[in-house]
């Protein structure tokens, strides 16, 4: 075994040496984290599904409102990757972006982006014959009023083609700091 490779074939006769060279390649390596969040924001500026903007300036846009709002850090970060699953499935983005940045924030944080569709849903919910009240369900949890604010002052008002927009590169050292270590592993 070298210093940075294990040479197990099977985790059932891993040692405890060889995870403690993984756990501290994977620290090392902590930063592509950062990397792949950003190539798959920039993905987002060739969806645009019909809004008025692509969804990478809405991203932007969601987060530049929650900056200019005082959201802290966590939030911006979170606002800013909100519908990064897009990338992947639109009709799952919300738990894909809630799954990526949950070892990364705080719990609250976490519940807003994973139910971020819901609560937004109050606003266009009814043109598809859906329940414009969905987001009632999460009544009581006590992060129900960041979800408010989340959807109702950011999120579904970031899609304004003439809007002060911050650029990608404005959030980038945030994302670094966020994706930079996991709360928990």
């Amino acid at each position: 075994m070298t210093d940075t490779v294990s040479s197990f074939t099977s985790m059932d006769v891993s040692t405890a040496e060889q995870w403690a060279v993984i756990g501290a390649e994977t620290m090392k390596n902590q930063g592509r984290v950062a990397e792949r969040v950003l190539g798959l924001l920039r993905s987002l500026g060739d969806i645009v599904d019909g809004f008025s903007t692509d969804q990478l300036t809405h991203c932007l846009q969601t987060a530049t409102l929650a900056e200019r709002a005082g959201a802290d850090q966590e939030m911006v970060v979170a606002a800013l990757c909100h519908d990064i699953g897009k990338a992947i499935s639109v009709p799952n983005h919300p738990a894909i972006a809630a799954e990526i940045i949950k070892p990364y924030v705080r719990d609250e944080v976490y519940q807003v982006i994973r139910t971020h569709q819901d609560f937004q849903g109050r606003h266009y919910y009814h043109h598809f014959g859906g329940d414009a009240n969905a987001r009632d369900k999460y009544t009581g949890a006590e992060w129900f009023s960041l979800g408010e604010k989340f959807a109702d002052e950011w999120d579904q008002k970031a899609f304004d083609p003439s809007y002060d927009t911050l650029p990608l590169e404005h959030f980038e050292p945030m994302v670094r700091e966020v994706f930079s270590k996991p709360h928990s592993l």
